[in-house]
């Protein structure tokens, strides 16, 4: 059966980069090519004609940026997706977290070097992972903008698992400890959007710290921070060597290290330790390596969530919190972006309640008062 084509068209001001993208695109299966624009204001009439499947759209452009083109898509031609190409600058990353909150699918760093065959090699590993996402997942900016459709809530706790499960929570188990003290969350995917939807949600007087790993590069995830802030009646703010964990605030892990919890020297306070151990999953920051050290800590007094996203990154840290009597939610199928990060471990029984993301707030709430 043959799978029909996603047509894509590319955005971009530079003509290095247009024909960079252009020739990366035509070399993966599935995918076809239908135009170029150099401006937001064609791309809107192109758009029109050729209707793509999906853009790739450069955040800064004249005539017409890249945001004020998502907001057309979304009154436009809400069927459309895009995949953002952006800067690394304080800038472009708040520019991008802008994007992404208003449907965009994900983002890619433009390349930095001048040579194109450099050029072409660093969009060939960024690009290609994110459209096959795309057709599997196939997210547009209408369906991102919207609330997702109603879905049952499917709760596993207390529940034994059948014996044909995976044995990945087999060993000995810690009991839970009544109410949870921490919240552990980990997302990629879809993440901004799906996040500043979800965390006004939780209210000021949460009780416990949250620290949080979002697949992003350096200054994107301080970007994510003050944009979720504005929004939050928590405090949220990207994590800082040394700074010990507080009730009632969200701590992002900074992008390009790796975020673990460590203990103080009088013992009492978790202090959050910033370090440039290497990636895990190719990750970096990585929530195997978050959901680790809070297992350390938090033993049966933790509630860990997990969700859209692409691969599995995660699920190692699971079945270790799981064991040590973590509550753990993911986020159902219908609400992600993509269903990788969420679906391993539920596959593999580590998963308490499935929940669709208007819904994961609520049950985050139950756990700790």
């Amino acid at each position: 059966m043959l799978t029909k084509k996603i047509k894509v068209l590319v955005v971009d001001d530079t003509i290095v980069y247009r024909k960079a993208v252009s020739d990366v695109l035509d070399e993966i299966p599935g995918v076809e090519v239908v135009g170029v624009a150099h401006n937001g204001k064609i791309a809107l009439s192109k758009i029109r004609i050729l209707k793509p499947d999906l853009l790739t759209l450069d955040i800064e452009m004249p005539e017409m940026n890249g945001i004020e083109v998502l907001e057309h898509l979304q009154k436009e031609a809400p069927e459309v997706s895009a995949i953002m190409v952006s800067t690394l600058t304080t800038e472009g990353g708040d520019m991008t977290m802008k994007a992404l909150e208003l449907g965009a699918f994900d983002f890619l760093l433009k390349p930095s070097t001048t040579n194109i065959a450099d050029s072409k090699k660093q969009l060939r590993i960024l690009l290609t992972p994110l459209i096959k996402a795309f057709q599997t997942g196939r997210t547009t900016v209408g369906s991102m903008g919207s609330r997702p459709h109603p879905t049952t809530l499917v709760r596993k706790t207390g529940i034994r698992q059948p014996a044909a499960r995976p044995a990945a929570v087999t060993g000995q188990t810690v009991a839970r400890r009544g109410k949870s003290e921490i919240i552990a969350l980990g997302i990629s995917t879809g993440g901004p959007n799906a996040l500043s939807r979800m965390m006004p949600m939780l209210p000021a007087d949460i009780g416990v710290p949250i620290v949080l790993v979002q697949h992003m590069p350096p200054v994107f995830t301080r970007s994510l921070a003050g944009s979720l802030n504005t929004k939050c009646a928590i405090t949220v703010k990207e994590a800082e060597d040394g700074e010990a964990i507080q009730p009632n605030v969200a701590y992002i892990a900074p992008g390009g290290k790796q975020m673990k919890l460590v203990a103080s020297t009088d013992g009492q306070s978790r202090l959050v330790k910033i370090t440039n151990d290497p990636p895990e999953n190719s990750c970096k920051p990585s929530v195997d390596y978050l959901f680790r050290s809070v297992a350390d800590y938090y033993v049966g007094r933790t509630t860990a969530v997990i969700m859209t996203g692409m691969g599995s990154d995660g699920t190692k840290g699971l079945d270790i919190l799981k064991k040590k009597g973590a509550v753990v939610i993911g986020q159902d199928q219908a609400s992600c972006v993509v269903y990788g990060m969420p679906k391993a471990p539920a596959e593999k029984g580590l998963v308490d309640v499935v929940a669709p993301l208007d819904r994961i707030a609520a049950e985050i709430v139950k756990t700790v008062k």
